[in-house]
């Protein structure tokens, strides 16, 4: 039973490892500026974690063996540990840990910490069941007054999001149900959500952060190439979580300016 134990944790633990060194089930090639640190940083923390999950696991291995039922009716032995080497492996854990905390820090905060670009595209993102609703001020650089009263969720649109048509700063927010944005341009998200916890996720963009009800938070990404790009909602938020999903639209800043134009003259 031992040689049997040893044998099923090698396979489990170097043919687990295989499919990571070989990048089988990976990220998508990013599409933002932060992508290549956030890369850099996720690709050194497998390695290093990669080292520790293979070296405890094949000593896992190697312990089940030596220490399996021999059928002797010797007297076991008991021992209290050592105390220097669990005191080196939780030093070494702590340095780890807080190393990689650190080395990852400054990835976190320039999304979120470090105020948008004065010349950034604000686009609020509103996630209610099971939709996402993009918002941008328009020519005036304001946002509209929004009211629960008037918030339709079956009627979609301005009406989901309660927009007061009375506010004079919202006759020219711009709602769609796809995200447009320019390429090469800081893109500051103002995230909310209508009810329950949501989360907004672009994995090409590295971006990902909860939008939480009652809470207006704000991030920024630069996106690097032009596409079509899902985004996800990665929190269970319900029965139809499974279908809310949407599109973030990466184009050409001249195409961005025709888009944004349309949608305006629509309101007229």
């Amino acid at each position: 039973m031992g040689l049997v134990l040893l044998v099923v944790i090698w396979l489990i633990t170097f043919i687990s490892t295989y499919f990571f060194i070989a990048k089988t089930w990976w990220l998508p090639v990013g599409a933002s500026a932060a992508a290549a640190g956030i890369d850099h940083h996720f690709t050194t923390t497998f390695i290093l974690m990669g080292i520790v999950f293979v070296a405890a696991q094949v000593a896992l291995g190697y312990l089940v063996w030596s220490y399996r039922d021999r059928g002797s009716a010797s007297k076991a032995s008991y021992s209290h540990g050592n105390t220097t080497l669990e005191i080196v492996w939780t030093v070494l854990t702590t340095i780890l840990f807080v190393g990689l905390n650190l080395t990852s820090s400054s990835i976190w905060a320039s999304e979120r910490f470090r105020a948008a670009a004065s010349d950034s595209v604000q686009v609020e993102v509103t996630g209610m069941q099971f939709a996402w609703y993009f918002r941008y001020p328009g020519p005036d650089g304001k946002f509209g007054a929004t009211n629960p009263e008037l918030e339709d969720a079956s009627a979609g649109g301005e009406a989901a999001l309660g927009l007061d048509t009375k506010d004079p700063a919202s006759k020219d927010d711009v709602v769609s149900g796809v995200m447009v944005v320019p390429v090469n341009r800081e893109i500051e998200v103002i995230l909310r959500a209508h009810d329950v916890i949501h989360s907004f996720f672009i994995p090409q963009m590295r971006f990902k952060q909860d939008a939480v009800p009652g809470l207006a938070i704000h991030m920024h990404f630069t996106p690097t190439q032009t596409g079509d790009y899902e985004i996800l909602c990665a929190e269970l938020c319900g029965l139809g979580h499974y279908k809310m999903h949407g599109i973030v639209k990466v184009v050409t800043p001249e195409e961005f300016d025709k888009w944004l134009a349309a949608r305006e003259a629509e309101k007229l």
